[in-house]
């Protein structure tokens, strides 16, 4: 007994030293990851005949308003309202929220109360009690209804900061959440606006599939009337007609590419695509902006929605590390409880009815078998993990908008020359067609002549819906996150 009692004075006289070593929660501390070296991006957008990167300025963040499209700005907002994937990514949020007030809820002291009522038998003879000697018959056990009343207080004092480093990766994995809720938002935004270019694209492209049918159907006329009048011969008509059949085989392949584009468009909005409308957009509608703002390496990695969600895992994982430290230690654990228990209700709140319990308990790791070195261990792999995926999205980062910054310049040079190109075929075809006329030359030459000019016009639409498409791109890759409305502000702690 007395080997017991110098035991616990001993131990008594530790747990002071014990919570001063507990000030500090284990584990490293995160340490946010430094800014980039370089302060450019490897390629430089120059040209002077399109959009221009304009280093260091802020990107808007309704950035698709530079577009000049009324149309399209309404139909962001309705995707932001009604985009079910949105939804379901800020639901998630909510979750992620509500975890992290529940884990800082446990660094507190817990208390409870309860009440009860039992009928119960009690077993005198286990404790070798006669059931005789209190009048009882020597099989039975007195019977009596209890009532209790009572509570409790309980609190960790979390030496060694376990509770402290939950709180912290669940705060790091609610802001893991916020910033892939953002991008998700500006993925969403993007996608509506690249999805309405397309079908502004597949419009143009349609209007001039059907231009140059009609263009078919004069030369077809212009021939014919030739053959006619002992000039030309079946073969140049048939010749003429087969051209006309051939580019009339593009429109229904066009026109199943414009359904499309627009029933994703309709899912993008959270609609079906019977409650689309009509769209009707036009790449020559849009503006295309002089100056596109693009964040210097050392912002972007402070407002690009993914590097920050990769950042928050690496917090996350950091804590991680501090949680499975503080499980190698000791453990200590406070309270009291206090119970009223009588068999009669008007004794319920009598002195002699009540009771309590006053209680510290220290737990401590003797042996696991190496299971919580083991964790602390692949923790810190994972730690290490999270760091290298940093590294590497803040790559992917650099390397996408250095590829859209050359894309930029190189689709306002290649617009230029489709440009010549279009001048130069058209006039070729003006050309050839005053020639055929005045009989210099044959039909094949205003034919051939004719594709040559069709696909340089072709070529122009294509190249200019390029252009808008990487503009967009760009704005993706270089705008924050999605701040607005849709995004509920934190709750108070």
């Amino acid at each position: 007994m007395t080997h017991l009692k110098g035991a616990a004075r001993r131990l008594l006289l530790a747990l002071p030293l014990v919570a001063l070593a507990g000030c500090k929660a284990m584990g490293p501390d995160f340490a946010r990851p430094a800014d980039p070296a370089s302060a450019s991006y490897a390629a430089t957008n120059k040209t002077v005949r399109g959009p221009s990167a304009v280093f260091g300025v802020e990107t808007p963040l309704r950035w698709w308003e530079a577009l000049g499209s009324p149309d399209i700005d309404a139909l962001v907002d309705r995707a932001m309202a009604g985009n079910k994937s949105l939804a379901a990514s800020l639901a998630t949020l909510e979750k992620a929220r509500e975890h992290a007030r529940s884990v800082q809820g446990k660094l507190y002291p817990q208390v409870d109360a309860n009440a009860g009522i039992e009928r119960q038998r009690f077993n005198l003879s286990a404790f070798g009690i006669d059931p005789s000697s209190f009048g009882l018959p020597s099989a039975g056990n007195p019977e009596a209804t209890l009532l209790s009343v009572g509570g409790g207080v309980s609190y960790d004092p979390d030496l060694f900061g376990a509770n402290r480093r939950a709180r912290e990766q669940a705060l790091a994995d609610e802001e893991t959440q916020l910033r892939e809720t953002q991008a998700a938002h500006l993925t969403i935004a993007g996608r509506v606006v690249l999805q309405a270019l397309t079908i502004g694209a597949l419009d143009d492209r349609i209007a001039a599939v059907n231009a140059l049918i009609a263009e078919d159907e004069r030369n077809v006329t212009l021939v014919d009337k030739k053959r006619r009048g002992g000039e030309g011969t079946m073969v140049e008509v048939l010749n003429a007609q087969a051209q006309l059949a051939g580019d009339r085989t593009v429109l229904p392949q066009l026109d199943q590419q414009r359904v499309e584009a627009r029933d994703m468009l309709a899912i993008l909005l959270g609609i079906s695509p019977g409650e689309l409308g009509p769209t009707a957009f036009s790449l020559s509608a849009l503006t295309l902006p002089a100056n596109v703002p693009v964040a210097l390496p050392s912002e972007l990695v402070h407002k690009r929605p993914d590097i920050l969600a990769a950042e928050a895992r690496l917090h996350s994982a950091t804590a991680a590390v501090g949680m499975a430290t503080a499980k190698l230690y000791p453990s200590i654990s406070l309270g009291a409880t206090f119970q009223q228990m009588t068999t009669h209700p008007l004794d319920i709140f009598t002195a002699g009815a009540n009771g309590f319990n006053i209680f510290a308990r220290l737990a401590a790791p003797i042996f696991d078998g190496g299971q919580l070195k083991a964790d602390k261990r692949a923790a810190e792999a994972e730690l290490r993990a999270s760091a290298a995926r940093y590294q590497q999205t803040v790559l992917e980062a650099f390397g996408q908008v250095s590829d859209l910054l050359s894309a930029l310049e190189n689709d306002a040079r290649s617009v230029g020359l489709q440009g010549e190109s279009v001048n130069v075929a058209e006039r070729s075809l003006s050309l050839s067609r005053r020639s055929f006329q005045i009989g210099n030359s044959g039909v094949l030459t205003v034919l051939d002549s004719s594709r040559t000019a069709q696909r340089a016009r072709l070529a122009l639409l294509d190249a200019r819906g390029r252009q808008f498409v990487d503009l967009v791109r760009l704005y993706v890759a270089t705008a924050g996150g999605w701040t607005g409305p849709a995004i509920p502000p934190p709750p108070a702690p």
